[in-house]
């Protein structure tokens, strides 16, 4: 588990996630022409009701469960 801290809508906010997924999430932000932390900023405006960590962790085995098919 690696903690980083990013600046969203303002505020600094920590997030806690498995390296893998930070690197999954490295990934996709490029993937889309997108730094991490704009990718992040953009999902937590798009998110429903859950947190920000357990919303990326569905994206990315989302993204990557939808790049198999």
């Amino acid at each position: 588990m690696h903690k980083k801290s990013i600046r969203l809508s303002g505020h600094n906010t920590s997030l806690a996630l498995e390296n893998e997924f930070w690197e999954s999430l490295e990934v996709i932000a490029a993937s889309q022409n997108m730094t991490l932390v704009n990718f992040i900023a953009y999902q937590d405006c798009h998110r429903k009701d859950v947190n920000l960590a357990s919303h990326l962790r569905v994206y990315a085995l989302n993204y990557y469960k939808n790049l198999a098919q």
